[in-house]
């Protein structure tokens, strides 16, 4: 998978911009608010429809702008995708090969990319909300459902609060209404909590073999899906539900004096161990550098797997964050195989001599050279 050809118009500092490439490395220099962050992040946005940085599409529209628009050409193994996004106050729109798609969920999966931000260290020692973000853009590029599912989960999980918060004598009381969102929370929520454990498990068997590869084979990398649903490891959907709702039932009265919902995915966790020492609570921050590097390594092997070819990889101002060893070990993986993208403020903090194929794009003002 590779992409040829980016062109967006009025998208965050760029008004008109129109880029090629068929180099494999793409290095993008500039000093700091020139516009590399969001040449990537649109890149991202095409993937996914969604920014990594922001909630607020508006964001990612030029100022005065009525909408955003991003084109991309993509070659692919069966031949090239043309993906065109339209970002503006009233939604989205987008089409591909020139139709217009009806659901954004038959959008996503056509560009495939992992991309490595400093703030992704945040994964191994951040909020657990951030590892669930984590989860949940990884599996939504090579399995759209998930992102439906997610999304009919949270509507519900809304109805579910606003009921919860209601004062005791109101209809939050009754128990008929909410065994409705009940239901409805468990029967999205399960799904959610399967396929989250099933990319983990096969995440996992990536990143322990990549960890163990950084690490001169003196560190095992232990991944755990840590779920608020007792017994949430059973493959069974049917008693996965009946554990769901025993759940709820037996938090029911917290979640009435709360007002909010106790249990289910929206509260899991992921939890890392290197030799079986949990990597959050007692890990160097070179432990904690490295299994993020494993994790983001990992995806592009996941993906390739359940896709079939390799994602882009999109690195915004990471090697910095890197020693030279943790460089190199990254730069010799995606070498010859993954298109890659890199930002820095310095042509300096990489190691030229290592990269074949490459092309330093510099970035000015929102233009390029």
């Amino acid at each position: 998978m590779q992409l040829k050809k980016l062109a967006l118009q009025h998208y965050r500092n760029y008004d008109e911009l129109e880029f090629e490439t068929d180099r494999l490395v793409n290095i993008i220099v500039g000093p700091n608010a020139q516009g590399k962050t969001n040449l990537l992040e649109s890149i991202f946005v095409l993937a996914l429809t969604k920014s990594h940085r922001t909630h607020q599409d508006k964001e990612l529209i030029q100022w005065n702008a009525p909408q955003a628009t991003l084109h991309a050409e993509v070659e692919k193994r069966y031949g090239t995708v043309q993906m065109d996004l339209s970002i503006s106050p009233q939604g989205k729109k987008a089409k591909l090969n020139g139709l217009e798609q009806r659901k954004l969920s038959d959008f996503i999966g056509s560009l495939n990319v992992v991309m490595f931000a400093p703030e992704d260290l945040e994964i191994v020692k951040g909020s657990p909300g951030v590892r669930r973000r984590f989860l949940d853009m990884e599996i939504g590029q090579v399995q759209p459902s998930y992102l439906y599912e997610l999304s009919q989960y949270n509507k519900t999980l809304v109805q579910r609060n606003n009921l919860l918060k209601q004062p005791p004598a109101g209809p939050g009381m009754s128990s008929p209404l909410l065994d409705v969102w009940n239901e409805q929370l468990v029967q999205f929520g399960i799904k959610i909590i399967k396929k989250r454990q099933s990319f983990i498990k096969k995440l996992q068997a990536w990143a322990e073999k990549i960890h163990a590869g950084i690490t001169g084979g003196q560190e095992a990398l232990r991944i755990e899906y840590d779920s608020s649903v007792d017994g949430s490891e059973e493959q069974d959907e049917a008693v996965l539900f009946d554990r769901f709702m025993i759940k709820l039932s037996k938090v029911k009265e917290q979640e009435l004096r709360r007002g909010v919902t106790l249990a289910g995915p929206h509260r899991d966790d992921l939890r890392f161990y290197i030799n079986d020492r949990e990597v959050q609570t007692f890990g160097s921050q070179g432990q904690q550098r490295t299994t993020a590097l494993s994790l983001k390594l990992a995806e592009i092997e996941l993906i390739r797997e359940e896709v079939g070819e390799y994602p882009l990889l999109l690195l915004d101002d990471v090697l910095s964050e890197l020693d030279r060893y943790r460089q190199t070990q990254l730069i010799e993986t995606f070498q010859s195989k993954v298109q890659t993208f890199i930002t820095t403020t310095g042509i300096e903090s990489i190691d030229l001599s290592r990269l074949e194929n490459a092309s330093v794009i510099h970035v000015r003002q929102g233009s390029l050279t």
